[in-house]
């Protein structure tokens, strides 16, 4: 009764159109109506100390810097350097698309900033050499979800909040798997486009190349500080994105010199703006998360699962499987923040490492960030290139597969995740549980 309760009035509230924010605090009032426990104080305190929280300081510094290096030229060398790299061969503005992706997702840690991103310098590009636009915008979507998966992960910092896992282990361990998609991607590419006739950029010269390589040598420096940082314990995942937020303004203002005092006001407002929607919608969420606590909905959700822990792969596909289906119809975030606190217990019972389910859990809610119907990521590039919806999930379909595939062969070998792990960390604890 008690599930039935919190998921009948959150799908309520979220059907009669109530932003989502909204929709967690009707479920979670609901809920303490049925527990008999309703107090607008504890819903008050409840709702304040859910964004009080030093790591999640990293959210608004990580917004921050990505806004920056969009605003600064730093993510425009990126594609510029890939692009003298790859562009030449054939399909190779898709080759630079994946590249850049992969090299912006280590830099901002947002699907829809570098979605953004590479959409406005890549699809016209690509267009005009003759490439379908639906396969462009579809493979542009496809690789912007590698946002939230390669460090820094603003998804991957939410989530160790959520369920008190090490930040800087989750990122770590994300390091492999994002290149793993990238190359999966890349793979794809190649296959669909080996029979197109496509005009392809000429060659660049080596000098070209230096070129490109040097002015994009600034921005490529971020991603080093961070893991170098993170690695050697110089910092934690918070003070890294204030280290990622002050780096990329010093080198966008005093390097490059493409922001000024007026560029930079509207960088801190559009910033502060995004920030504030996802801070909320944390807090909101932690009214729910502490709610599902009292009622121990966790245990029940154990009982439920019950047939499927005596094989922790068989129970890691079903949870994916259940990811799956609640990101078809929901955004990134409230998914993390509802479904964390409810399935954590269930891995922790079933001796399954948090790191690795954590890793496992953010490419998931990263992929449903393409699933039509909701599909933020799919939205953006819509809206920015300006295309019909449906022309950008049919173009998407074939990459989507394809990294739910790569998802899947991730479950049930999980040393494809936790090996890399061990490397990249020095922490050989993070390890997958074996089959029974």
């Amino acid at each position: 009764m008690t599930i039935a309760v919190f998921l009948g009035s959150l799908l309520l509230a979220m059907a009669i159109g109530m932003p989502i924010a909204f929709a967690l605090l009707a479920s979670g009032v609901a809920l303490m109506w049925q527990l008999d426990l309703f107090d607008p104080q504890i819903l008050t305190q409840n709702l304040i100390g859910g964004a009080d929280s030093f790591p999640l300081l990293a959210v608004p510094f990580f917004m921050l810097a990505g806004e920056i290096m969009n605003a600064g030229g730093l993510s425009r060398r990126i594609v510029g350097l890939a692009l003298a790299l790859v562009g030449h061969v054939r399909g190779g503005l898709g080759y630079v698309t994946i590249m850049a992706g992969c090299l912006l997702s280590a830099l901002s840690g947002s699907a829809v900033a570098d979605a953004a991103a590479l959409t406005a310098l890549l699809l016209p590009m690509m267009t005009a050499a003759g490439h379908d636009r639906a396969r462009a915008g579809g493979l542009i979507a496809a690789t912007g979800i590698i946002g939230p998966v390669i460090p820094p992960s603003i998804g991957l910092v939410i989530f160790g909040v959520a369920a008190n896992v090490s930040i800087s282990k989750l990122f770590l361990a994300a390091v492999a798997p994002g290149l793993m998609i990238g190359g999966a991607l890349w793979i794809t590419w190649a296959w669909m486009v080996r029979h197109d006739r496509i005009d392809a950029p000429p060659r660049k010269s080596l000098r070209e190349i230096g070129r490109a390589a040097r002015e994009a040598g600034w921005a490529l420096m971020l991603p080093v500080i961070i893991l170098v940082g993170l690695r050697m314990g110089v910092f934690t995942p918070t003070e890294a994105a204030v280290v990622a937020a002050v780096y990329a303004f010093c080198v966008a203002a005093f390097v490059y010199r493409e922001i000024g005092v007026r560029e930079l006001y509207g960088v801190f407002v559009s910033a502060a703006k995004t920030s504030a929607v996802v801070m909320f919608l944390i807090a909101a969420a932690m009214v729910s998360a502490w709610l599902i606590t009292v009622a121990d909905l966790p245990s029940k959700v154990v009982e439920l699962l019950r047939p499927f822990m005596d094989n922790k792969i068989l129970l890691m596909l079903a949870i994916m499987v259940l990811v799956m289906a609640v990101g078809t119809a929901m955004d990134m975030t409230p998914t993390i923040l509802i479904l964390t606190p409810v399935l954590m217990p269930v891995v922790k019972a079933a001796g399954i490492d948090p790191v690795y389910f954590g890793v496992m859990f953010i490419i998931n809610n990263s992929i449903g960030l393409i699933t039509p119907p909701v599909g933020v990521v799919l939205n953006v590039v819509a809206g920015v290139g300006r295309m019909r919806m449906d022309e950008v999930t049919r173009g998407v379909l074939p990459f989507m597969l394809v990294e739910f595939a790569v998802m899947f062969l991730m479950t049930v070998f999980p040393a494809l995740v936790t090996v890399p792990a061990c490397w990249l960390g020095g922490d050989c604890t993070v390890q997958a549980a074996p089959r029974r």
